[in-house]
């Protein structure tokens, strides 16, 4: 996923907290909702803009999806951002 994708994925305070919430652990979209006065619509449509930027990757086991980060793309971002700060000539 490109770079502009990523970065106006985690532009949105929202999706920035469900990252944050990541960070401890897979969640289920029902575990993620309970933490938003958001519909469960609204809550899927951040979970999809997470994914399509490569942020989350989901599994599914039994009944339930469970969303986890995907560090790697992270790491990306901070290799490009530490890039921009490199040598000035």
């Amino acid at each position: 996923m490109g770079m502009n994708e990523t970065l106006k994925a985690i532009s949105d305070p929202v999706r920035r907290d469900i990252l944050s919430m990541l960070k401890k652990g897979r969640k289920s979209a029902g575990e993620i909702g309970e933490h938003f006065n958001l519909t469960g619509a609204t809550v899927s449509y951040h979970l999809a803009k997470l994914k399509k930027a490569d942020l989350i990757a989901e599994q599914k086991h039994k009944n339930f999806i469970y969303y986890e980060l995907n560090t790697s793309v992270f790491e990306d971002v901070l290799r490009w951002i530490y890039a921009l700060g490199g040598n000035k000539e």
